[in-house]
């Protein structure tokens, strides 16, 4: 059975992000079943599950309560369309995403994806301004994002998006945008100089182009695929005055930072930033099944608001948009949050892992370690005092060490990421970071 799944999935599967001749030429892991923290593989071998399956997994996988709820559901309805007609799971979920939501996010609009919840944020900012005026807001089709940013895979997200590795190749498909430095304190001096440059540049932008700016997008507190880049405290609040002042809407695109992910529900309310667009995916639905959403405040909601189907419609839509079975997931996992208190777990992990945190940081093959809540990347370097980058190879190396020891990590070119499921239990935690650390001072990936 184990080699016949095998070469099925090896000949028929075309896997995301993965250099497929590669890929066909090692042997496969193949994932069978799921057990609180753990993922067990078609040959029972048990691995702690250090990247939450791609940063998604709040309570474990194969939660009896989660299950269940799902069940349920099923015994009602699978799936009825949200175009003309409502449905019980996603009217409640909306009314339960707007009462958490921080500041006037008062309306939601689902999708199925954070990629498609991203395009939905700028097909709005950008058709808010024609809406508002069209005549005077004819050119406002420009959007300014962070360079390294990800925001997704479709063209739209893409065209915010500055990781070359992922984007290059479609360049010529892409619409214009400006980009900014991002605020990556590793990159410069000092966290201020960071801030600084970053802030500056943005605010040149703002001055030079004005009213041909539909939005900024950001993924508040940390850019996650760029490799993990922590921004500094106070930048986020910093972006928002600058919007204001400008009068640039604010997406917040928050797939891979919310949820509890940084310590709060939402990224943004560390800092008390209340954006005009925020996008939630992955987490949102507990890391059970694709559920993303793109919620709105009032100003933007009331400037589609028409008299007839062509006049100021939001033409755009799913065909599971809102549907039953991943809303009933999420109202689950927002009930969850509350009955096992995940932001308290959360935030004890972080304080828990500080001390294995500044012992990876004290290795001389690490030229960074920067946490987010639990969102940890680990920069390799072949040279402390210049910051010289280690070849990918290296993590490459660590991430298929780790695996031998029974521990699931990502690396993101020589940055090495670890996101655990929320509700990991402190001492696998701190087994992740520990086995890690013993394979980095024994140096046999070099």
């Amino acid at each position: 059975m184990t080699r016949s799944i095998e070469t099925i999935d090896q000949t028929y599967v075309w896997h995301p992000f993965t250099q497929m001749k590669q890929y066909t030429e090692t042997k496969p892991l193949i994932i069978e079943r799921g057990e609180g923290a753990y993922l067990i593989d078609v040959d029972g071998n048990r691995y702690l599950d250090g990247y939450a399956s791609l940063w998604v997994n709040v309570h474990g996988h194969n939660d009896s309560a989660m299950n269940e709820a799902i069940i349920a559901q099923l015994g009602r309805i699978a799936h009825s369309t949200l175009l003309g007609a409502g449905n019980v799971p996603s009217s409640l979920l909306a009314k339960a995403l707007v009462e958490r939501a921080p500041g006037p996010l008062s309306k939601v609009f689902y999708s199925d994806t954070g990629s498609a919840a991203v395009e939905i944020a700028l097909k709005m900012a950008y058709q808010y301004w024609k809406n508002e005026d069209p005549k005077r807001y004819e050119q406002r089709n420009l959007f300014v994002s962070l360079e390294g940013a990800y925001h997704g895979d479709t063209i739209g997200s893409i065209s915010v998006g500055g990781v070359e590795t992922f984007h290059g190749v479609f360049e010529p498909l892409l619409f214009e945008t400006i980009q900014v430095p991002s605020p990556h304190p590793y990159a410069y001096e000092s966290e201020d100089e960071a801030m600084r440059v970053s802030l500056e540049a943005l605010e040149h932008v703002f001055q030079t182009y004005g009213e041909r700016i539909s939005a900024f997008i950001i993924e508040p507190l940390m850019q996650a695929a760029a490799g993990l880049i922590r921004h500094p405290d106070g930048y986020l609040k910093a972006v928002e005055s600058l919007c204001r002042m400008y009068d640039i809407l604010l997406i917040a695109d928050e797939v891979a930072v919310g949820f509890g992910r940084t310590g709060t529900l939402f990224a943004v309310e560390r800092e008390g930033v209340e954006p005009d667009l925020l996008c939630l995916g992955k987490g949102l639905t507990g890391g059970y099944v694709p559920l993303a959403v793109t919620m709105a405040t009032d100003r933007i909601y009331d400037a589609f608001l028409g008299t007839g189907y062509d006049d100021r419609t939001f033409l755009h839509g799913h065909t599971y948009t809102g549907n039953q079975v991943t809303c009933t997931a999420a109202l689950k996992n927002i009930e969850l949050f509350d009955e096992r208190n995940v932001l308290g777990h959360v935030r004890k992990t972080i304080e828990r892992i500080q001390p294995s945190l500044r012992r990876l940081e004290a290795l001389d093959v690490v030229g960074d370690v920067r946490a987010q809540g639990l969102m940890i990347g680990v920069e390799l370097t072949s040279d402390r005092a210049t910051k010289r980058v280690a070849p990918t190879v290296w993590a490459e190396r660590v991430v298929e060490a780790m695996k031998e020891r029974g521990i699931i990590i990502r690396n993101i070119g020589p940055v090495l990421t670890i996101v655990p499921v929320l509700m990991m239990a402190h001492d696998d935690v701190e087994r992740i970071l520990t086995t890690l650390y013993d394979v980095l001072r024994e140096r046999t990936f070099e």
